[in-house]
């Protein structure tokens, strides 16, 4: 019981591997991975369960700025596609604005949520826009004075 035949489960990595655009590296070991790919295919791994939640800690931050900025948009349609309800952490404001439909700013000791911001832009999102540039400002000016 609980068990996958193998098939099935061949057939389940690979469609994950193709949805986080890695299908010609099934065979690749873990240090023949950029750090890219390392973290899709962290994704994939974690959507192999196939949780009702997807928590993301920090999933683009160690990684160069055009890495991060694609990995960004190909989180996003693999989101669109699944629908998977996710929590990304992220110290990232223009990450958080990108990606999130709200935010919610957290302090620590004690850790609690301060203030939630909704983020009413339609997808995808462009960082030069008046109104995205505003909501940052917004954040930032919260965020300011609680660190």
């Amino acid at each position: 019981k609980g068990r996958v035949e193998k098939k099935i489960l061949q057939r389940i990595v690979q469609e994950l591997l193709e949805m986080v655009g890695l299908s010609d590296f099934a065979k690749a070991t873990p240090k023949q991975l950029s750090g890219g790919m390392a973290q899709r295919a962290a994704i994939a791994r974690a959507l192999a369960a196939n949780p009702q939640i997807l928590l993301l800690d920090e999933p683009f931050s160690a990684l160069d700025t055009p890495t991060r900025s694609k990995l960004q948009t190909d989180f996003l349609k693999l989101w669109q596609s699944t629908h998977k309800t996710c929590i990304h952490v992220t110290h990232d404001i223009d990450e958080a604005l990108i990606l999130g439909q709200r935010i919610m700013v957290m302090q620590s000791s004690p850790g609690r949520i301060t203030a939630i911001f909704p983020v009413p832009f339609t997808y995808p999102r462009c960082p030069d826009e008046p109104d995205f540039i505003a909501l940052k400002k917004k954040l930032r000016d919260f965020i300011s004075p609680v660190f």
